[in-house]
């Protein structure tokens, strides 16, 4: 096993090395720019039409599985997860307060790339056999792309359904696991029959019973731990302002051996802000949109509007309460890491009830992670082997909840860390390769709802 890590950790290094920050960030980034900063311009147009899309619609809306509305509380299931919890608590540990700055910069240019995601999965997705909507990167890859980027929808399908069991499954189920047995001394295997149990409840119900469950959890578990978040930094209110500063400052400058803390430089700061910011968000990691192409819309610049609410719910509100809650409680320099330490910030607040919140919300939290990802891992097999496989796809799934309860968790961290690099590539190369469509079709959707004829020149 020490060799095996050895050897992932050495990848690891290479696929979050400086090229791949850069294309996460860079490719945002220009979609942020040739998109004129739509995404956080017209962030209330996409709570409008969240709003909306909370039913489906007689008529226009007919294309598709599930409500838009579902379509994002799916996509949010699996976003919503240890990341939110767990990431971030990790990514203050190896990168300092700084890396929280990092996380915010990766959630902000990355409204624009989840957008585009949305966009190009509703516009190039398929009707599968069973007359099921199908679509993600793999499918606007082979059909916005043309035939010699074929390989490329395939190396995608291949990383995201295997990934799916280390960020989608072993990750969360061990997290799960890991903070029940902490808290409430129940054994992980015990924890992990019973999750698998329910999982495969889920799961057999197919994307139409994902969407509901989703649509009903993810609210509730989501504002439950905002408020509780709150709470705790009304407690520390007069901590908040010098826990901003701390950030910013350390985002530049890193920070120096403190407590527990092992110091950090720059690099640390950005380099882990960055990938625990996609891990939480997955902006441009190419998993939602596949979500996303079950929708019921025609539309796809409508729903690549609802789409981008999901990184900023998850990472510019979930996440900086988690992150402030860890800065502003003081415990950040006290050698924990993960779990363990957003569960000792909340209990400084809270004793006694704070550490049990932590767990409850980060097990509802990685449950609907599991369901979520399932899908998303099903439709890559999917697309590589058709419907056939997605039944025995779907009993290994929910084996591997229970086996993933008794790993390493830092070996899982690990591998998902390497696996979700390895499924961004192919699909930021295709954001950026299509760019020209995604803003062709944004530019016309809002000349459409300015009354503008689609004949009559800009």
């Amino acid at each position: 096993m020490e060799a095996l890590s050895s050897i992932i950790g050495e990848i690891n290094g290479i696929v979050w090395g400086w090229p791949m920050l850069i294309l996460i960030l860079g490719v945002g980034f220009f979609m942020s720019l040739g998109l004129k900063l739509m995404p956080i311009l017209k962030l209330g147009t996409g709570f409008k039409l969240l709003a909306g899309g909370t039913h489906a619609k007689e008529g226009e809306e007919t294309e598709g599985e599930i409500p838009p509305y579902q379509a994002l509380m799916t996509a949010m299931s699996a976003t919503v997860g240890t990341g939110n919890i767990a990431g971030v608590a990790t990514a203050v540990f190896l990168g300092g307060p700084g890396a929280l700055f990092w996380m915010w910069l990766t959630a902000l240019v990355g409204m624009a790339t989840k957008y585009s995601e949305a966009v190009l999965a509703v516009k190039y997705r398929e009707v599968d056999e069973e007359g099921n909507h199908v679509g993600g990167p793999m499918y606007y890859i082979k059909n916005g792309m043309g035939k010699n980027w074929a390989w490329l929808g395939t190396a995608f399908a291949i990383f995201g359904a295997i990934a799916g069991f280390g960020i989608g499954n072993t990750v969360q189920s061990n997290s799960i696991a890991q903070v029940i047995e902490a808290n409430f001394q129940i054994p992980t295997v015990v924890t992990g029959v019973v999750a698998a149990v329910l999982v495969g409840a889920v799961l057999m119900g197919g994307i139409k019973r994902i969407g509901h469950v989703a649509g009903a959890l993810v609210p509730f578990m989501a504002v439950a731990y905002i408020v509780a978040g709150l709470v705790v930094l009304s407690i520390n209110a007069d901590q908040i302002g010098p826990a901003i500063s701390l950030i910013i400052d350390a985002a530049f400058t890193g920070h120096a051996a403190e407590g527990g803390f092992a110091g950090a430089a720059v690099w640390a700061a950005i380099r882990f802000g960055v990938a625990r910011g996609v891990f939480s968000n997955e902006a441009g990691l190419g998993s939602a949109p596949i979500a996303h192409a079950a929708a019921q819309t025609k539309d796809p610049v409508r729903q690549g509007l609802i789409a981008m609410l999901g990184t900023f719910l998850d990472t510019l509100i979930v996440c900086t309460v988690t992150g402030l809650v860890i800065v502003t409680s003081g415990v950040w320099t006290s050698g924990e890491s993960g779990a363990a330490l957003t569960s000792a910030a909340f209990a400084t607040a809270l004793p006694g009830v704070g550490n049990y919140l932590v767990a409850i919300s980060l097990a509802i939290f990685a449950f609907t992670t599991i369901i979520g990802w399932s899908f998303y891992g099903e439709k890559c097999v999917e697309f590589l082997l058709g419907v056939k496989a997605i039944k025995p796809y779907r009993i290994l799934w929910i084996l591997a909840v229970p086996v993933g309860a008794t790993l390493s968790l830092d070996f899982v961290w690990l591998v998902a860390d390497t696996l979700n690099a390895m499924m961004a590539i192919p699909n930021l190369i295709a954001i950026l390769v299509l760019s020209p469509v995604v803003f062709r079709l944004t530019r016309e959707y809002f000349e459409r709802q300015n009354g503008i004829p689609a004949s009559q020149p800009k």
